[in-house]
């Protein structure tokens, strides 16, 4: 049996820890860190190959670097991918993609539900490049094919989306965007590999903000984007000119993260059902946000497309930012910060952080109400994080 054949045969939990590993000379069993910005040739021929791509290996770690290679293979395995290209941050990410794909008088088809920066790149940004894009509601096949115009280049969601968690059907999606020979672009972050995998169900590329599930525990920014190589060839191609590169230092932290991947996210959606239940029964709430709950509106195509609801929580409170602020402000346990995939549960008001520079009829659109909180559930207890929001709750 082949190396190649033999990964292909383990699960998700053992490729986490295994997949991708190459020994140096000393025979490490953790993963070495090359904290180098260029290697060294034995040879002006050798140096050419190496340049031309003649002949594989690493050149300048603005490109090739042995610990983000190791990052990007595990991450490939993990989605049942032909390559990964690792970049500095989820948004780089996304850039690098949309810049490598897309030309000017090119078309994207985006979800409203999508995170407020992606929306801002894709909506304020990538225009000035003659690249539009026309943002539809995540869960109305009918207003992605309605969207669609001859010169439309990609499909992007997210999915569960950021922050209401809404669902898309990947496979319904994946139909739409090949019958018009365009290409689908999954953002997997909030799910992972570990709750749910986009190219099995059609999608053609994934992209990943490593910053959050992947690494874990809020140290380091990273990204990803995901697929088969013709696609990721031309990202990597942008990547080595334009230089949105992971550092090798970053990619070895995220080596460590993806190891307790599959523990944590497993852990922290079963606290994050749990907190979504206690949270709907609550007089003060309006209305939750969760795909594990059957009030859900897409509950049965979560439970057909990912393993479970995933670490997502979000909120009405009954009022408005004044009353969505004193339960923030009342919090003594969960940090009030916008990131999230943190071990550490995280809180935030999405119309004034995370998608504060949206316009109001952009925020609207999206469904993202002044009431609106954000919970992404880490690894304390349960009922710790319910009697922290319990202070808030009950001032209102």
């Amino acid at each position: 049996m082949s190396e190649d054949n033999f990964f292909d045969d383990l699960h998700a939990e053992t490729l986490a820890v295994r997949a991708g590993q190459v020994r140096s000379q000393f025979n490490e069993h953790a993963e070495a860190l090359y904290l180098t910005s260029s290697f060294v040739f034995n040879s002006a021929a050798e140096a050419a190959a190496r340049f031309s791509g003649e002949v594989p290996g690493n050149v300048y770690s603005r490109f090739t670097n042995p610990t983000v290679a190791v990052f990007q293979d595990r991450l490939a395995a993990l989605e049942g991918a032909e390559a990964c290209v690792a970049t500095a941050s989820g948004m780089s990410a996304i850039m690098s993609l949309v810049m490598a794909l897309c030309s000017q008088g090119d078309h994207i088809v985006a979800s409203s539900g999508v995170f407020g920066a992606t929306q801002q790149l894709l909506g304020g940004i990538m225009p000035r490049f003659g690249i539009d894009t026309s943002f539809v509601a995540q869960s109305e096949l009918s207003e992605w094919q309605a969207a669609l115009r001859p010169n439309t280049r990609l499909l992007f969601l997210e999915t569960p989306g950021n922050p209401l968690t809404g669902i898309a059907d990947i496979a319904a999606l994946a139909a739409i965007a090949h019958a018009h020979g365009a290409l689908l672009v999954v953002d997997n972050c909030f799910c992972t590999p570990i709750l749910q995998q986009p190219l099995k169900l059609g999608a053609d590329l994934v992209v990943h903000s490593a910053t959050k599930y992947l690494d874990g525990q809020g140290r380091v920014l990273g990204g990803a984007v995901v697929g088969p190589k013709k696609l990721t060839d031309e990202v990597f191609k942008f990547l080595r000119t334009a230089g949105p590169t992971l550092s090798a230092f970053n990619a070895w932290v995220l080596q460590k993260g993806l190891e307790t991947l599959s523990i944590r996210m497993h852990a922290q959606s079963a606290a994050a059902l749990e907190l979504a239940r206690w949270l709907e029964a609550h007089p003060k709430v309006l209305r939750v946000f969760y795909p594990g709950l059957p009030s859900h509106p897409q509950h049965e195509l979560a439970l057909r497309q990912q393993k479970s609801g995933g670490a997502i929580v979000s909120f009405e409170v009954k009022g408005g930012r004044a009353e969505a602020w004193k339960v923030v402000d009342n919090c003594r346990l969960l940090s009030i910060t916008a990131n999230l995939g943190d071990v550490k549960t995280t809180l935030t008001h999405p119309a004034t952080t995370t998608h504060g520079r949206l316009s109001p009829e952009q925020r609207a659109a999206a469904g993202i109400e002044e009431s609106l909180l954000r919970v992404a559930v880490g690894l304390e207890a349960v009922a710790d994080l319910q009697e922290d929001l319990a202070r808030g709750l009950a001032l209102i």
